[in-house]
């Protein structure tokens, strides 16, 4: 455990000398729920929780979607930018052990992902009123947990799939940003939304994770609120992207085809 420790202090650090990183995994989130909030308004509007304020609606929302970019991105984008340097392999090749050095990786996304949340949340109540009751908080906190590691196994199945970070940021936009239109995060689903498409929302775990963490903060509903099968939804998640992970993961770089022919040709020629 104290080795797990050191891994993620040393993964902070490395996050934190990174300030575009930061910028879109803490600061992006909070300046939309401010955008929206001063685009919108902060009236009384009927949504899946109820008629409740736009800053009740998005608060958790944006608090999840920076979870998931915490995790899911940072973690996968890292590791993948990490491995075609060979930092990975050096890494291999070091009497670390692999298992706490991927952990302190996704134990570091995963405290970003807690500061992203808290502060978001923070600002919702403190700026706009937003509902939070005590008795809600356990709910709170497990739904967090739960979403957050899911996301983390995500980013690692992301990482074991790309080839290359040129190939892993493009794929983590092209999956995170537009499963957050169809899943309640950017735009409020109302009666008139296409049945398919709230079908299409509840395949990914993104609409469980602000759904459950949502009615969690909503007014109306009663404590716990605890979203059980919301919460299976994303384990079942979990158990994917971890399965990928584990079958598929590489510390080495790709190898390149052309490159490896020329090297060969010139091992021959010598």
């Amino acid at each position: 455990m104290r080795l797990l420790w050191r891994c993620m202090r040393i993964q902070n650090r490395i996050f934190w000398r990174t300030p575009i990183a930061a910028f879109f995994s803490l600061v992006f989130p909070i300046l939309m729920l401010v955008l929206f909030t001063a685009i919108f308004g902060n009236d009384d509007f009927d949504s899946v929780y109820g008629r409740v304020t736009s800053s009740q609606f998005y608060t958790p929302g944006l608090a999840v979607y920076a979870a998931a970019s915490s995790t899911y991105t940072g973690i996968g984008v890292t590791l993948a930018s990490r491995r075609e340097l060979g930092i990975l392999k050096r890494v291999k090749g070091t009497p670390l052990p692999a298992w706490a050095y991927l952990g302190g990786v996704v134990l570091s996304g995963v405290w970003v992902a807690t500061l992203g949340v808290v502060a978001m949340v923070t600002l919702g109540v403190a700026a706009y009123g937003v509902n939070i009751e005590a008795a809600k908080l356990p709910a709170m906190v497990v739904t967090f947990v739960v979403g957050a590691a899911s996301f983390a196994a995500l980013g690692l199945a992301l990482a074991s799939v790309a080839r290359s970070v040129s190939t892993a940021v493009p794929m983590a936009n092209a999956t995170l940003l537009p499963i957050a239109f169809i899943s309640n995060i950017f735009v409020p689903f109302g009666t008139d939304t296409p049945g398919w498409l709230d079908l299409l929302g509840d395949i990914f775990p993104l609409k469980h994770f602000g759904l459950a963490f949502g009615e969690a903060m909503n007014p109306f509903s009663d404590a716990p609120a605890f979203e059980w099968h919301r919460l299976g939804v994303m384990l079942i998640w979990l158990a994917v992207g971890a399965a990928v992970a584990a079958r598929r993961f590489s510390w080495a770089p790709p190898v390149v085809a052309g490159r490896t022919s020329r090297r060969r040709t010139r091992a021959a020629a010598a």
